[in-house]
């Protein structure tokens, strides 16, 4: 319908859900475009044609702003009931041209992918995000619409990450904590990434000017961290082992680091490693997984138990909750000051 042709019908307020109602079940209602205020005590309702008895103050051109459309939108277009809705995914991440969606209980869960790629127009693929495992934390996906291609390149607060969802894992509830390492570092700063994976903090952190050792023992995420370094142009900044990260830490001792990122749910048994290679003074970053009851008391009690072995002091500098990890545990990040 071209904008010259689409109508509204004016109704009083109060009639406004019985016309709509009406029009709904003769096929007339525009569901594409939103009921307007008409005056103080009338709307304008979108039509597609006006029925021949519906009694309307007047019949009036290019009314309501147009809607933008949901999944529960597209899913109804192609026959969807409202219990069948009700078990359609709420939530979904877009990383670079690429759907990223949990489907666990989804009824037909291809037409769910096509009708998000009709919500995202510029995605192309949409995969079914199942359970991180293996001490690589390794992800487990499987394309349900699209063209299937994983590899992408996704783009946050100016940090390009190239990756393979079907090969490595990307966590979109950690955006903010990846900006707020890029924020919160100096460029004269020189800093341990324990964990860095396809450089999830390195890059920012770099890109910021400082100076990064980043170890990674995955050789998927390797690979793309040393593909993003290029991609990000912080050659110059980061220093990229493909290892474990205790065998790297000592090699640190002797000339230590300003700040420590651990950016692994089970950080707190390689604290001990990261004492060794950070200078006094310098803040170390720990995320662990924590059962509800123990936030934050437990992440907080491991980084006093390793410093107290070390002979060190410790300053809680913040604490924060990144995400809920699974029901009543809780990613949480521990900022604390080593003397």
């Amino acid at each position: 319908m071209s904008p010259d042709q689409r109508l509204g019908v004016v109704v009083a307020r109060s009639r406004a859900q019985t016309v709509i109602d009406r029009l709904q079940s003769e096929g007339a209602y525009d569901g594409s475009r939103t009921v307007q205020p008409w005056d103080e005590d009338s709307v304008a309702v979108p039509v597609t044609s006006v029925p021949a008895d519906l009694a309307v103050r007047e019949v009036v051109r290019q009314v309501g702003e147009p809607k933008l459309r949901e999944l529960d939108d597209y899913l109804r277009e192609r026959g969807w009931t409202d219990d069948e809705i009700e078990l359609a995914p709420s939530s979904w991440a877009v990383i670079g041209d690429v759907v990223l969606v949990d489907m666990t209980d989804v009824p037909r869960p291809a037409e769910v992918g096509e009708a998000l790629l009709q919500v995202h127009g510029g995605a192309d693929t949409v995969l079914d995000r199942g359970p991180i495992t293996g001490e690589h934390r390794e992800p487990d996906v499987t394309v349900i619409a699209g063209t299937g291609d994983t590899e992408t390149v996704h783009r946050e607060h100016g940090t390009a990450y190239a990756l393979d969802l079907a090969e490595v894992m990307f966590s979109p509830g950690n955006k903010a904590e990846r900006a707020r390492m890029g924020d919160i570092v100096d460029d004269s700063e020189r800093v341990l990434d324990m964990f860095a994976g396809i450089g999830y903090f390195t890059l920012p952190m770099a890109r910021a000017g400082a100076t990064v050792t980043a170890v990674e023992r995955n050789p998927d995420s390797f690979r793309y961290l040393i593909e993003n370094v290029r991609l990000n142009g912080v050659d110059d900044r980061v220093h990229p082992y493909r290892a474990d990260c205790r065998d790297v830490a000592p090699e640190l001792a002797d000339d230590p680091v300003d700040r420590i990122v651990m950016g692994y749910y089970d950080a707190h048994e390689y604290l001990d490693s990261a004492l060794a290679a950070l200078a006094s003074g310098g803040v170390v970053h720990v995320h662990e997984a924590t059962p509800e009851p123990l936030v934050f008391d437990r992440p907080i009690e491991r980084i006093e138990a390793a410093a107290a072995d070390a002979g060190r002091d410790v300053e809680i500098l913040d604490t924060r909750r990144v995400k809920s990890h699974s029901e009543g545990v809780v990613h949480v990040v521990v900022d604390a000051r080593i003397e």
